[in-house]
């Protein structure tokens, strides 16, 4: 493995050839000269073989090195680039996701949608050249086409600057290439299993922040501590995105990757601030204050020789989380009863627990499939209504995550869910990648909410089973330039949804039946594959 390239030297030193005095001083002489770039060379880090929860590379995937594009480029390795498009073509039936209220009231999305969702992202980054200063850009430009209902940011934020930030790097700093990073401006990021901070690569639009990270390492040193503090950026549709500058999104992740040959630890920390302004007198403006402290430990590995990888993430989330109920208070002035009904802030006690594991092996097999099992964990708030009884919120936060591992429909979150899964993933063929998947669903508690589906019966009557869900996905490359993607989800809802079928009442409309969700995408790279 990379993990013990270090060897290289002792494997070096016992092949030195014993019938010659001058060929053996000639070999160690030349041992100690390249002794510096076997140090250099060694790269402790491993990916992870988990479903979908790899960060994302620095700089994205999409980027390139333009000396890698074409030879008469060759020698310009200082500057990266990147120029993407992505089309894709969506078809949901029964979407379960919450919209905005159309005119009937109605948040269910009834009617069959025909979404076409137009990405396009160009990157430049100078590095080496003006060392310790680099630089990186990155726009972005995301539209929506032929939308059965209203648009979110999730889906259109137009000619936005997603990235653009200064940086110093110091590349031995802290010894031979242990380099220290500090980054200032907008950025976009992934860290630990994407779980907590992503950039929502499948979604059409991209989380970003603005502030600071320092790194002290890379994570090809056997170990390093990532750190940041940032305000989150505050996607809007039409108009340039701004810093929500009453929230602060801080933490740390300390990777450690010596302390085994299998295993890479990684104790992080996350935290959310809000100053809040819960009486603002213009509703759009209000916001309750929030203090979310979130210690937590990820271990993975890949078990060589054996086939199997594992990857497992635990959270615990404690501290303040602010909600504004309604407070009345009844007067008599001159015999005459008046109710007034304000609004008023509880900050609740945060107490929430989550884990996920994942366990795969990887067959001995030219189509290299593996298989996994899942169960992924998060509390739900355990008493409804919680803002006027025990005044504890177990709801875990997900801050700024990504979904996708979840559910292929986008149905779930890390919070109020009980998810085991199984996967296959195969190869059949070079530039051909396969996967598919079934999963189900429970409430962790049956009184409290389903977030994404805007669905919630406080008294538990319906259960807690959700329903099931099953997906196939199909990538193929077709050249350097050209990828393609398809999938299907269909999700079979369970007692607990077919009890919230609304749609014979006023309140609704609200259905029991399956919801299907096929999409077709096209990723055009105009540097190619990075492979002259």
């Amino acid at each position: 493995m990379k993990h013990f390239q270090r060897n290289a030297l002792s494997n070096a030193l016992h092949k030195i050839p014993p019938s010659s005095i001058n060929r053996t001083a000639s070999t160690l002489l030349g041992l100690l000269l390249v002794l510096p770039s076997l140090a250099s060379a060694e790269d402790y880090y491993v990916k992870t073989r988990g479903y979908r929860v790899e960060p994302i590379p620095d700089p994205p995937t999409y980027v390139r090195n333009l000396s890698k594009t074409h030879q008469e480029f060759r020698n310009v390795e200082w500057l990266d680039v990147g120029l993407d498009h992505r089309t894709r073509y969506e078809y949901r039936e029964n979407d379960y996701r919450t919209t905005p209220a159309q005119a009937n009231g109605s948040t269910f999305r009834a009617d069959p949608d025909n979404l076409f969702l137009l990405r396009t992202r160009a990157y430049l980054g100078v590095k080496d050249i003006l060392d310790p200063f680099r630089f990186v850009v990155e726009f972005q430009d995301s539209r929506s086409y032929n939308d059965l209902y209203e648009t979110t940011n999730a889906d259109v934020n137009e000619f936005e600057l997603i990235q653009g930030y200064g940086e110093l790097y110091f590349k031995n700093a802290l010894g031979n290439n242990r380099p220290l990073s500090i980054r200032a401006g907008r950025q976009a990021l992934e860290l630990v299993d994407r779980r907590f901070i992503a950039t929502n690569e499948f979604r059409n639009t991209t989380n970003n922040f603005e502030g600071y990270r320092v790194h002290f390492g890379k994570k090809q040193n056997d170990w390093d501590l990532d750190t940041f503090a940032f305000h989150p950026v505050t996607r809007l549709k039409y108009q340039f995105d701004e810093p929500d500058t009453d929230t602060w999104f801080y933490g740390g992740v300390l990777s450690l990757k010596q302390l085994s040959q299998y295993i890479t630890f990684q104790p992080y920390f996350f935290g959310r601030s809000v100053n809040g302004d819960p009486y603002n007198p213009v509703v759009s403006a209000r916001k309750n204050n929030q203090e979310i402290y979130s210690p937590s430990l990820r271990v993975y590995g890949v078990i060589p020789n054996t086939g199997f990888d594992f990857d497992a993430n635990f959270t615990k989330q404690f501290g303040r989380y602010g909600v504004t109920r309604a407070v009345s208070n009844t007067t008599t002035v001159n015999g005459v009863r008046r109710t007034v009904t304000t609004q008023q802030e509880k900050l609740l006690q945060q107490d929430a627990l989550a884990y996920a594991l994942e366990v795969g092996y990887t067959f001995d097999h030219d189509w290299k499939p593996r298989a996994s099992l899942f169960y992924g964990y998060g509390t739900g708030d355990k008493v409804p209504n919680s803002t006027a009884t025990d005044g504890t919120n177990q709801r875990v936060d997900a801050f700024y995550g990504f979904n996708q591992p979840w559910s292929r429909n986008d149905y779930f979150s890390w919070d109020n869910i009980h998810a085991p899964k199984a996967r296959i993933e195969f190869t059949p063929y070079q530039d051909l990648k396969v996967d598919a998947g079934y999963n189900a669903y429970w409430l962790e508690n049956e009184t409290a909410a389903w977030a994404r589906a805007g669905l919630q019966d406080r008294t538990g009557r319906s259960g807690n089973f959700l329903g099931h869900e099953i997906d196939l996905r199909v990538r193929y490359k077709v050249n350097p330039y050209v990828d393609l993607t398809t999938s299907y989800g269909r999700f079979e809802p369970g007692s607990f949804t077919r009890a919230q079928d609304k749609s014979n009442t006023a309140t609704g409309p609200y259905t029991s039946q399956a919801s299907n969700f096929f999409y077709f995408e096209v990723s055009l790279n105009a540097f190619g594959d990075g492979k002259i």
